[in-house]
């Protein structure tokens, strides 16, 4: 009877890290999609640490936020940039880790949370880009 209760009560303490193991292996990002947001941040974060919001423009999805008041690299220049990319806020996302979330429609996305904001990285026919900033809740 002892032996029964072993493999019983092994089961039991199997059963919990398996699930565990499981639920791990989909909170990552795939290897290659890692690997491509890996070299897409780089360049992001040595823009935003050069102030360089023609390079930031030319990462992100317009119109921004499809939002006409954002619709070209001049507007977003102009409004976006100074609104969203405040030092505070650029000096945040050069240092925060990204998460990683795969969406029900299958899109690969990744976060960067500061302060009040979310910043959004969606990968796109054309590679990652710079898609949405929400508020943080």
């Amino acid at each position: 009877m002892s032996i029964l209760i072993r493999t019983v009560l092994a089961a039991i303490l199997l059963i919990p890290s398996a699930t565990f193991a499981q639920a791990s292996k989909k909170a990552g990002a795939p290897p290659a999609i890692q690997a491509e947001f890996d070299g897409f941040i780089a360049k992001f974060r040595a823009a935003l640490k050069a102030d360089d919001s023609a390079v930031i423009a030319g990462m992100t999805k317009l119109p921004f936020m499809e939002d006409k008041t954002y619709s070209d690299v001049a507007q977003f220049r102009a409004k976006a940039y100074p609104e969203f990319f405040t030092k505070k806020n650029r000096t945040c996302i050069q240092r925060n880790k990204a998460v990683y979330d795969r969406d029900p429609e299958g899109n690969d996305n990744y976060f960067i949370f500061c302060y009040e904001n979310i910043f959004t990285f969606t990968k796109t026919p054309a590679g990652f880009l710079f898609i949405d900033v929400s508020v943080n809740d």
